[in-house]
């Protein structure tokens, strides 16, 4: 996760994408629950491979969410944007065993329990068009024989999501280790699909992994039209803070309301979260996501993102507010 996030700005600009809020959490922290979800033993250690400049808000924040999950959490730094296989050989400390390798743009559900059992597992979703997506390729008893870029003719219509299962983390680190050795470099930079194929090659045995809702956020669009899935996903749990405070307000479920957040002369949801010690008066919002420490009056928001430390004073339809930002309209 340590990459800059450039399609979701400006909010990645003072918020690493993976902290951005979905119904009231950091997008890591559902996919690290999510992954949780589906493993039959408990995970007991969680690696976060990051950027030095996150600053030690964010690292605790991240290790606060691997405890949360009853596991402990490490730190890694990526120094060098070097491929998605150097990003995971960061890890290398904790790369032993039964490992899971997630990439933390991407969010599922699934309703499979992983057979731990499986040499390897690479979770895949099914799509429309696998043109633009790396896919795997079926043999007829079902493993992974071939992993394909951005096919141009049809091969497979199941697109990899970006995690995977190894029975041996140990090998995997191996693998990278002779890429690394060796300066073997695709594209200039070392390439986890290369050792997946060399892994295959050597026996390993890959079965795919299919989840049922594969959710991307990439930008602003999607990351509001996922924010409106997790609230459904999240049915009959509460999601308003007892230090939140309404007056002369609606609330249409769901709605997520953090700490000491007020809601005075307000219409607000479905599909909305507030983080903490945010005021909104005198609005309508509805399918958006506004974070902590802002400021609203005066808005008719939907389909929106604001970030943290917002002041906005308004009216507008649609959008996309970084930290710090202060907007009014007459």
């Amino acid at each position: 996760m340590a990459g800059m996030g450039k399609r979701l700005r400006p909010h990645t600009l003072t918020t690493p994408k993976p902290l951005i809020p979905i119904a009231g959490k950091p997008i890591v922290y559902w996919l690290v629950h999510d992954i949780e979800e589906v493993c039959v033993e408990d995970v007991e250690n969680i690696g976060f491979v990051i950027g030095r400049n996150f600053g030690e808000k964010v690292e605790k924040e991240l290790l606060d969410i691997a405890a949360k999950l009853g596991a402990k959490g490490h730190l890694f730094y990526q120094d060098e944007p070097l491929g998605t296989a150097h990003a995971i050989y960061c890890a290398a400390d904790i790369l032993t065993g039964k490992t899971i390798v997630a990439f933390a743009d991407t969010l599922f559900k699934a309703n499979f329990r992983l057979d731990s059992e499986q040499d390897g597992i690479i979770w895949v979703h099914q799509v429309e068009d696998p043109s633009d997506f790396g896919v795997v390729e079926m043999n007829a008893n079902g493993e992974i024989m071939d992993f394909v870029e951005k096919p141009a003719d049809f091969i497979s219509d199941l697109a990899i999501i970006g995690i995977y299962y190894f029975k041996n983390g140990d090998s995997v680190k191996n693998e990278i280790e002779v890429l690394i050795d060796n300066k073997i470099k695709d594209d200039g930079e070392y390439q986890l699909t290369r050792v997946l194929e060399t892994l295959r090659e050597k026996g390993t045995k890959f079965v795919p992994g299919k989840v049922d809702d594969w959710l991307d956020c990439g930008n602003k669009q999607a990351t509001v039209e996922t924010h409106r899935a997790y609230f459904n996903f999240m049915k009959h749990k509460r999601l308003i803070s007892q230090t939140a405070k309404t007056n002369n307000s609606v609330l249409i479920e769901p709605v997520y309301l953090g700490e000491n957040v007020e809601i005075d002369n307000a219409v607000i949801g479905p599909y909305v979260s507030v983080g903490d010690n945010s005021k909104i008066s005198e609005s309508r919002i509805q399918n958006s996501i506004i974070q902590k420490d802002s400021q609203i009056k005066n808005a008719n928001l939907s389909n929106s993102m604001l970030g943290n430390f917002v002041t906005f004073e308004g009216k507008a339809t649609d959008l996309s507010v970084g930290d710090y930002n202060t907007i009014s309209q007459f």
